[in-house]
């Protein structure tokens, strides 16, 4: 498969309760994705893995944007981190940083991307549930993979290993979380 010089993704990450049955997702500009259920998880760590998943699917893209709706994601991805590791994984606070391993593979998806001579990821936050056309069809996977996580489902689905792509040029199912506000 070739790939897009540069490449739009919104990533989101969903759970039922908190902790929860959870899941992730990223949405493409073209109508790929792909999501995931977690039986047992927080909204951060869909978050997290929305946006790993991301970032290791695409990572022969030379432009990569992820349009996270976390602030949580992007901080952790920016600037959290790597200060979490230096201090053996200890928050500045001295506690114990939650994630470990999901932050290790996002450190070693990163390392992998500078390796391969590709510019950084780029991160631009957009508001949740505000009508962005993207995040509202990347909630919709979260949301939907959340509730297969509900009945003990711990599954990934893939546009590019089997499932159909989405039609990113009309709003998801009404069913979605995601609703565009009035404007008043």
């Amino acid at each position: 498969m070739t790939s897009p010089d540069r490449y739009v993704v919104a990533t989101d990450g969903a759970c039922k309760g908190n902790p929860g049955p959870a899941g992730w997702s990223w949405v493409g500009d073209d109508g790929h994705w792909a999501a995931g259920a977690i039986p047992a998880g927080t909204n951060n760590i869909g978050e997290l893995l929305g946006l790993l998943h991301a970032i290791r699917d695409n990572a022969d893209v030379r432009e990569l944007v992820v349009q996270p709706d976390s602030m949580y994601a992007i901080n952790t991805y920016r600037s959290w981190m790597d200060g979490h590791r230096r201090r053996g994984w200890l928050t500045s606070a001295k506690k114990p940083v939650a994630n470990v391993e999901i932050l290790e593979q996002l450190i070693a998806a990163r390392d992998a991307r500078r390796s391969a001579g590709l510019p950084y990821v780029v991160l631009e936050h957009v508001r949740g549930h505000s009508g962005h056309r993207l995040n509202s069809w990347a909630d919709e996977r979260a949301v939907r993979a959340s509730q297969h996580a509900a009945g003990g489902d711990d599954s990934m689905w893939s546009s590019r290993h089997g499932q159909p792509r989405l039609d990113v040029s009309v709003d998801p199912p009404r069913g979605s979380g995601d609703r565009p506000r009035r404007l008043a």
